[in-house]
């Protein structure tokens, strides 16, 4: 006999990763896989998106929230109740904070390298940024995707 999760049960994963690109790759393999296994399948477009997201916010935390020596944290959580999964990067940087939407900028007028909170914005039902919880030195990035 197999025990059924309850809808109410939260789903979390939290885990460090190096400050490289190598680093955001692997978070971005370590949630695509923990999303499947929570359910939303690999190939279906919630899947794609909240991948998608996952990736934005880990680049963005190498490129520009990198401190030598550093690592970035990434926490991923879904509420099956309300089918909502929620993105946080936390990276050691806290002087560079990310730059509201650009609503009405044409992609021309987006500056090189610019275009990842576009899609952070366009694929997230909310996204927003603040100090770290645990009060140190930093910023998280976090985003709710509605699956």
């Amino acid at each position: 006999m197999t025990a059924t999760p309850s809808p109410l049960t939260v789903h979390r994963f939290a885990m460090r990763f190096s400050s490289t690109p190598r680093g955001a790759r692997l978070a971005r393999h370590l949630c695509a896989h923990r999303l499947d296994v929570w359910g939303v399948p690999y190939g279906t477009d919630a899947h794609e998106s909240v991948v998608l997201v996952v990736a934005e916010l880990c680049a963005n935390a190498v490129r520009h929230g990198r401190v030598a020596g550093r690592d970035f944290h990434v926490l991923l959580t879904l509420a099956p109740a309300a089918r909502t999964v929620r993105i946080e990067v936390t990276d050691t940087r806290g002087e560079r904070l990310p730059c509201p939407s650009a609503a009405g900028t044409s992609a021309g007028e987006v500056r090189d390298g610019g275009r990842g909170l576009l899609l952070v914005e366009a694929l997230a039902d909310r996204w927003g940024f603040g100090p770290r919880a645990d009060s140190g030195p930093g910023k998280t990035v976090w985003a709710e995707c509605v699956v």
